[in-house]
């Protein structure tokens, strides 16, 4: 007879602190009601509720403007041309490469992050600006190191194939066609370091498949002798250091 009386005890128990719960829930909504009586949260709470939903969504997009913004896209196609002119397809590693980009994409933009920063990011944290004022200021510094890279031709075939009006002024011209125009750009920049870094390794291969050609060691294969002369050369010459500062110094 001692269990069921236990069950009961129990029973009535749980049923007290679910009302207590409740009674609880309820003087925070009635609190929460007076404080608020139309319903809705308060004007600083809500700002912050949607500076930190416009902080997330940024985040989720940031890989995507990082590659279609800035010059990420030509630093690590230069340093991926780089590693297979040099014959080695995984050395350095993809982790190596894509850090030294990300450091030297930080270098080129660091003028554009400082302005964007001081003029939109600053402001709109300390709820100075609106989210279009923070878009259009923010913005300002991004176009503008865009239409230094961008070459003429790319932007009138992006306008062509959006068929947009003829822009009068850069300001005519929307970002829909301004990011894709300085993309091609960026990649045609990039095919022409590479193709320059491509010749002095390209040569070395010419000239150890002649040798072995003439020395009869045709079943030999011309990468095993050239690898270390490219490195070797790559070494003597400063490679590293000379392919960096043309990088650096190829953003306008």
């Amino acid at each position: 007879m001692k269990r069921p009386a236990l069950a009961h005890r129990a029973a009535a128990i749980g049923a007290l602190t679910a009302l207590a719960a409740l009674a609880c829930c309820g003087a925070r909504a009635a609190t929460a009601a007076s404080a608020f009586p139309h319903g809705g949260l308060a004007s600083g709470e809500t700002t912050q509720a949607l500076r930190i939903v416009l902080g997330l969504t940024l985040l989720a997009v940031l890989p995507a403007l990082l590659v279609c913004v800035t010059s990420f896209l030509r630093t690590i196609i230069v340093l991926s041309m780089l590693r297979h002119a040099l014959g080695m397809q995984e050395t350095p590693p993809n982790t190596v490469l894509l850090g030294l980009a990300l450091f030297l994409t930080l270098f080129t933009m660091s003028p554009v992050l400082q302005k964007l920063n001081q003029d939109a990011f600053t402001p709109f944290m300390n709820g100075r600006q609106t989210v279009e004022q923070a878009y259009e200021r923010g913005s300002a510094p991004l176009r503008d190191f865009m239409f230094r890279q961008t070459r003429e031709q790319d932007l009138a075939l992006m306008v062509e194939l959006s068929k947009a009006p003829q822009p009068r002024s850069p300001d005519d011209i929307g970002n829909l066609q301004l990011i894709p125009a300085f993309m091609l750009s960026e990649l045609r920049a990039a095919f022409q370091i590479g193709f320059v870094v491509f010749l002095p390794f390209l040569l070395i291969d010419l000239i150890v498949a002649s040798i072995l050609m003439a020395l009869g060691m045709m079943m030999m294969p011309p990468a095993t002798i050239s690898l270390p002369l490219k490195i070797l050369m790559f070494i003597l010459m400063d490679g590293w250091g000379l392919l960096l500062k043309a990088l650096v110094g190829s953003f306008h």
